[in-house]
């Protein structure tokens, strides 16, 4: 039986209580990047592209969604793996809303935030927006347990070169994109993450599928 719109987000809003706030940060650091069973010669990336934005759907539409995240959110992790999907299939591929990726190292964890975030920014800028979501989920999936075979393992998910992606994240190839991100995010008001706007304005009351479902059907 096909599911209606509905359904999907009473689905999305039963994996359970999202809290409103997301993480605020202060958390330590965790292991140093080690290639593991990758055999790589990391060396710096020399021309990164820091004008590089992840987005999906509709350049064009009418309602613009904007994601703030840290990789080393839990919050985050929650909000990608368990209530974005349903985003993605009902306003995304239809068209209905141009969504953006913005990142916000706040960070959680000072050693991952922004290696992760260039090493996810790095494939999408080498591989396309489609391969940079992938790798974000794959990447989410090995949250607290990052490290060069989490990574490797998530760049072969999305389809990308895993020694280019340790590169990323072992010189932090894309912290000026990232902290960019940061400062406009600053100059929104984002003090959390994830933290979404629809329009240029925040979604009040959480991030989960249903809350967020709501400020986009305000908005369209």
């Amino acid at each position: 039986m096909e599911r209606t719109r509905r359904s999907l987000l009473a689905s999305a809003a039963s994996v359970g209580v999202v809290g409103a706030a997301g993480c605020l940060g202060g958390g330590g650091g965790g292991n140093q990047l080690e290639t593991g069973s990758y055999d790589c010669s990391l060396s710096e990336p020399t021309d990164p592209d820091l004008d590089y934005r992840p987005t999906l759907g509709n350049p064009d539409a009418d309602v613009t969604v904007q994601a703030f995240e840290d990789f080393t959110c839990g919050h985050c992790a929650t909000y990608k793996l368990d209530h974005f999907p349903t985003i993605r299939e009902e306003y995304i591929e239809p068209g209905d809303i141009h969504y953006q990726h913005w990142d916000f190292p706040i960070p959680v964890n000072e050693t991952w935030a922004v290696p992760v975030a260039s090493a996810a920014r790095g494939v999408g800028a080498r591989n396309g927006d489609e391969a940079f979501f992938e790798f974000a989920s794959a990447a989410y999936e090995s949250q607290g347990d990052y490290g060069g075979e989490a990574l490797g393992a998530a760049a072969e998910a999305a389809g990308a070169d895993p020694c280019a992606v340790l590169a990323d994240a072992e010189f932090s190839a894309y912290e000026e994109a990232s902290m960019s991100d940061r400062s406009e995010g600053d100059s929104m008001g984002v003090s959390g993450t994830p933290t979404i706007f629809v329009n240029g304005e925040p979604v009040q009351g959480g991030y989960g599928a249903e809350t967020i479902a709501a400020a986009i059907d305000d908005a369209l």
